[in-house]
């Protein structure tokens, strides 16, 4: 009986609304071969190079390391994860990657893909049957054009997004029940939803219903007074909301103080973005590549169902002109917020974002299908004058866009033409006379599927993927080699590597690294990394240009390095899937380990690492750094033998080339700084720069941020430099070291008519001076006890005066000390790291991560909650007690 009352008839059109997109999106990916149905998977751009690495993540530690929960050690050098969690993985789908470890994680992501459309049109279809909007076929129609919209397939490879569209409908119903019944507690309690599991995405959810409330207003307009009522219930309701997720939304907005909000725009420029016509050509099925990506126009395509029932919206007479005055102020400016900056930016919590630009433009497709449902709420048959209206609107968009064509490069004339037949279809369709109105209902869903199927086929076939096999061999390669370190290692330690598939290996293996790639990392790791000879950017470190002296510093104990096969097969089946990212000769002067090392990777032991702390002048303390150099080697050793209390000018020194060969390239006298250009504009231009090494130290040269791949070609004694690829800042590179009496050539191949030898100076490191510092910074160093990504606890003898704890942890107003069981304040040292001021003798030092503010958020949620459930309670017995 119960299962029964499950699939009754008011029960089926939301399972077809649920299936029906589930369906087609799963067809697809067999189509394409995608994992566990072949050999591609669904890994592409951000999903490949950044999500899979923290779904990994998020399944470790909620297995196996609950204190990775607010703070981990595989996020670079150290970070919090509150910001992490917020965005990238408080999605209760991501449940489902508890059950897939290591490289089938990709089944994962591809079950919990076809769910989110799936739940999309199950939550679109409760809207339309909650509020007796539609219902039978009609229902999984609209539901379906929703579930399958533009945006939803554009950005499916941003998946984190995608629980937005599920949840949106219901924040929707939450209004239409306030200015209904009166009633706040439907749609505070899904806007808290929609906060807690991407409040980024919420934050537009709530943008949108404030416009939302203003369509309202008019369409339940009773009198000023209940207007008002609405008004205060709509604020009431969108504070209980922010209450309910004051939890985890005030940490994270510290989080973010520390991240992403030191990018925010502070100039505004009041102007058009691009021409607004071409907003139109987004009609067009199809109209998604690669392209599109880092810049385009919003994708907003819907079926043409779908849009002809929106501009019905305006032709019905039912609707009064105050009720379709106000949806054309929302449509206006929702149109304006696609071309006019200032309004983009206000969407984007004013910040342009990086890549995927009008992440908002699903509000504007949930707008369409939405008034488009109501407009067909009694009937699917359309007047001629009306017919004739759409008509006009049609030839008028399709005109446009073929006469810019060329202008659009994401149209083609194949997708224009099949879009001028699905409009045509629809259009001839929706002007016939019904008399059976379930047959044609059921042609319309079929109309709709067809519409969006193919928009699914021709958008995503401009996509390309990361293969499983690659995927599954780095992984394995990667894992196997981390475990027989974590089998052997002791204490706290870090580890690097010479090869990268993502900046967040770290995270995918669960070991402590040193790369990070996120929207919520912290502003303090790239600006030092950038210092020291990193590449870094906005959001992302990449440890790939160590020196034996930040080796030290950072606690690099491990390095792994790919292991070159024998064979020139396997060579090439290498480097497919383990793609080597750094030049490191330094790995001569540390210890190969035969234990460690698998058929794969090559794993050598530092005998200069530091440890996370140590004992270090407090002269440190004192030390006022820049945020940025161009000198990161200079840097090195300023900061080096000031924790050594030792020169500062003992260890490093610049050397000149024994020899310099220009090759169709004008010569000049001094390099660095210098300005090449080439004789011959139509020939290539080389320049050789050769040095015999007297000693067996180690050498870098340094390149400026211009000297990068899209500029020039390196080389090493005619091997191509290996190096990542994008740097903002100077970087070091490790061009030689035990290679005494060996010449070294350093080739430039330039790829322009000119180049400008950025900071590009060859240096050399004393290596004898080098190991008398760390041997003194190795004799007291912070013999950890216990250590936990949020708690750590060691013992120091402080031998001298004027001495601290130095760590290589990130500070941050989180971390807390205790010397001896006694509360002692932290210090912030070179803009960057934790110290612990310590008196002469032995200590025990602990300290402990606090998420800021997450206290104070809890007792905001908890007493908002009670407050809440307390208030019904009240309410529900003084309603008893006068019945």
């Amino acid at each position: 009986m119960k299962l029964r009352r499950f699939f009754d008839k008011r029960t089926w059109p939301l399972w077809i609304s649920f299936w029906l997109p589930l369906l087609i999106m799963t067809g697809y990916f067999i189509y394409r071969h995608m994992a566990p149905f072949g050999s591609s998977s669904l890994l592409t751009v951000d999903l490949g190079q950044q999500y899979v690495d923290l779904f990994a993540y998020f399944r470790h530690t909620l297995l196996h390391d609950p204190s990775a929960l607010f703070y981990s050690f595989s996020k670079t050098i150290g970070g919090e994860m509150v910001g992490v969690w917020a965005y990238y993985l408080m999605s209760p789908f991501n449940l489902i990657y508890l059950f897939f470890p290591g490289q089938s994680i990709t089944t994962g992501i591809f079950i919990v893909t076809v769910l989110k459309y799936g739940f999309a049109g199950l939550s679109f279809a409760w809207l339309l049957t909650k509020t007796h909007t539609q219902k039978g076929w009609l229902v999984p129609t609209f539901s379906t054009a929703y579930a399958l919209m533009g945006w939803m397939v554009a950005n499916q490879l941003n998946m984190i997004w995608l629980d937005t569209v599920a949840i949106l409908p219901l924040v929707i119903l939450g209004l239409e029940r306030l200015f209904t019944t009166g009633k706040v507690r439907y749609f505070a309690g899904w806007l808290a939803v929609m906060l807690i599991d991407n409040y980024y995405m919420g934050y537009m959810v709530v943008l949108f219903s404030c416009l939302y409330w203003l369509y309202g207003a008019t369409k339940y307009w009773q009198d000023f007074k209940t207007m008002i009522k609405h008004a205060l219930k709509f604020a009431w309701g969108g504070l209980l909301a922010a209450a309910l997720s004051a939890w985890l939304l005030l940490p994270t907005f510290w989080a973010l103080i520390q991240s992403k909000a030191q990018y925010n725009e502070t100039k505004i420029h009041w102007k058009l973005e691009y021409a607004p016509w071409k907003m139109l050509a987004k009609f067009v099925t199809g109209t998604f590549n690669f392209d599109q990506m880092p810049s385009g126009q919003p994708n907003f395509y819907v079926a043409w169902f779908a849009i002809f029932a929106f501009i019905l919206f305006f032709l019905r007479r039912r609707f009064k002109w105050t009720v379709k005055l106000s949806a054309l102020l929302v449509t206006g400016f929702i149109l304006l917020s696609f071309c006019y900056e200032p309004l983009d930016l206000l969407w984007h919590a004013d910040q342009f974002p990086v890549w995927y630009p009008y992440r908002f433009s699903f509000v504007f497709c949930f707008w369409i299908v939405w008034l488009g449902a109501q407009a067909m709420a009694d009937k699917i048959t359309i007047k001629l004058w009306q017919a004739l209206t759409m008509l006009a609107l049609t030839v008028g968009l399709f005109t446009t866009v073929y006469l810019n064509i060329k202008k659009v490069s994401y149209v083609t004339q194949a997708n224009l033409l099949i879009t001028i037949a699905l409009a045509a279809i629809t259009l001839i369709f929706l002007t016939l006379p019904k008399q059976r109105r379930l047959i044609y209902q059921i042609v319309a869903l079929i109309l709709v599927a067809t519409d969006m199927s193919i928009n699914v086929v021709a958008s995503l076939n401009n996509i390309s993927y990361v293969s499983q096999s690659e995927f599954g061999k780095y992984t394995t390669a990667l894992d196997n080699a981390v475990n027989k370190i974590k089998a052997n290692g002791k204490g706290f330690y870090r580890i690097g590597k010479t090869f990268t598939r993502t900046k967040d290996d770290p995270m995918q293996a669960a070991y402590n690294g040193a790369d990070h790639f996120s929207s919520t990392f912290e502003s303090i790791i790239p600006n030092f990394f950038g210092s020291i000879g990193q590449p870094d950017g906005d959001g992302v470190a990449a440890y790939t240009n160590g020196t034996m002296i930040t080796d030290s510093l950072l606690d690099m104990q491990y390095f792994m390095d790919k292991k070159v096969p024998t064979s020139q097969n396997d060579n090439t089946n290498y480097r497919s899937y383990i793609p080597v990212t750094s030049t490191k000769k330094d790995l001569t002067n540390y210890q190969k380990s035969k234990k460690l090392s698998t058929s794969k990777v090559t794993t050598y032991k530092n005998p200069y690492a530091l440890g996370l702390g140590f004992a270090a002048s407090d002269k440190i303390t004192k030390l006022k750094v820049s945020k940025t150099t161009g000198d990161p080697i200079a840097r090195q050793e300023l900061i080096y033998q000031t924790l050594a209390n030792r020169s500062t000018s003992s260890l490093i020194s610049a050397e000149n080339f024994n020899e310099v060969v220009f090759q169709n390239v004008k010569k000049v006298t001094t390099l660095t700084g210098a300005v090449l250009n080439k004789e011959n504009l139509s020939k290539t231009g080389s320049i050789y720069f050769k040095f015999t090494p007297t000693t067996n130290d180690s050498y870098y040269i340094t390149l400026g941020a211009n000297l990068t791949t899209s500029n020039a070609s390196f080389y090493i004694n005619g091997k191509e430099l290996k190096q990542y690829p994008t740097y903002r800042h100077t970087i070091a590179v490790n061009v030689a070291s035990n290679s005494k009496g060996k010449t070294v050539t350093f080739g430039i191949q330039m790829k322009k008519t000119s180049l400008w030898l950025q900071n590009f100076t060859l240096y050399k490191l004393n290596n004898s001076q080098f190991k008398t510092s760390a041997k003194k910074l190795q004799q007291s160093p912070w013999n950890i006890s216990a250590h936990s990504n949020r708690k750590i606890t060691g013992t120091i003898n402080i031998k001298h005066n004027h001495q601290v704890l130095m760590t290589t942890i990130p500070y941050s107003k989180g971390w807390h000390a205790t010397v001896d069981g006694k509360s002692v304040a932290t210090k912030k040292v070179i803009n960057t790291f934790v110290a612990v001021p310590l008196s002469k003798g032995k200590h025990t030092v602990t300290l402990t991560y606090r998420p800021p503010f997450l206290v104070t958020g809890s007792i905001i949620t908890g007493v908002s909650a009670i407050g809440t459930i307390g208030w019904f309670v009240i309410r529900r017995r003084r309603r008893n007690h006068a019945n």
